[in-house]
């Protein structure tokens, strides 16, 4: 290979680095070893035995944590769900692979209130009182992190809860 061959590709390595460290993306940080890790867990269920402040790529079905702020977000705050809590994940699913769509990503989050939320809960989710939103990747995560992911957190609005809101039926 010819030396100007190794610069433009050691030139293109870098600036791809650069471009992924500048989108300010969490995931990368915890790649690298410089963000929130996850929660300490318990061997056998997974479950979050302890607080923590975790990268959201490590926020897992059945976790329970505190609210967020709304927008991109990049760390959440994850409790024993035998604590008291805001919100809970209840159910996740892959997107395809293929080019990134907004629109693609919206439909996709009704599958936050199908099926999966009639198992959770127990009533469909017309006739349920909680609330539910979606973590969803976002253009650079879908294309820097090859991020498919769609979270399906659910929360009771009359305020935080302790333990599972699995099979509360309201």
């Amino acid at each position: 290979m010819k030396l100007r061959n190794r610069r433009a590709l050691a030139l293109a390595g870098a600036a791809l680095a650069l471009s992924l460290a500048l989108t300010g993306c969490s995931a990368l940080n915890s790649i690298l070893g410089g963000g929130p890790a996850d929660a300490d867990r318990d061997d056998e269920t997974g479950q979050v035995t302890e607080s923590a402040n975790i990268d959201v790529f490590a926020l897992k079905v059945g976790d329970c944590k505190m609210s967020s702020a709304t927008g991109l977000i990049e760390a959440v705050d994850v409790v024993p769900c035998d604590e008291p809590h805001d919100e809970e994940v209840y159910h996740e699913f892959r997107m395809d692979d293929g080019e990134f769509s907004e629109e693609a990503v919206d439909a996709a989050t009704d599958g936050c209130i199908g099926d999966a939320y009639t198992d959770f809960v127990g009533v469909i989710w017309d006739e349920s009182t909680l609330d539910v939103y979606p973590i969803t990747p976002t253009k650079e995560t879908w294309e820097q992190l090859n991020d498919r992911v769609i979270q399906c957190v659910i929360s009771d609005p009359a305020g935080p809860v302790t333990g599972t809101l699995k099979g509360a039926a309201r």
